[in-house]
């Protein structure tokens, strides 16, 4: 019975990627995949830099906003970079 119980425990902490998709997050949650501070996603949804969404009154991110920032944010390398040498 307890193996069975420990079953059911880790479907409900397994996350599959479908799961994540729908999933919001918070500021605070969004910030640690991010790798930037509470307080910086805080303002730039205070500043509407970033894309977000409410829930109720709460400012959340999705999957979809987190990829749009990272995206954003990517610097290509120009064709007329020096090589190093």
């Amino acid at each position: 019975m307890l193996r069975l119980a420990e079953a059911v425990e880790q479907l409900t902490v397994r996350q599959t990627a479908a799961d994540l998709e729908l999933r919001c997050f918070t500021p605070e949650q969004a910030a640690d995949i991010l790798g930037k501070t509470e307080n910086w996603v805080v303002e730039a949804i205070r500043e509407r830099r970033i894309p977000f969404t409410y829930v109720g009154r709460s400012p959340r991110l999705t999957a979809d906003h987190i990829r749009q920032i990272r995206a954003e944010g990517e610097v290509k390398p120009s064709k007329y970079a020096k090589t190093a040498r």
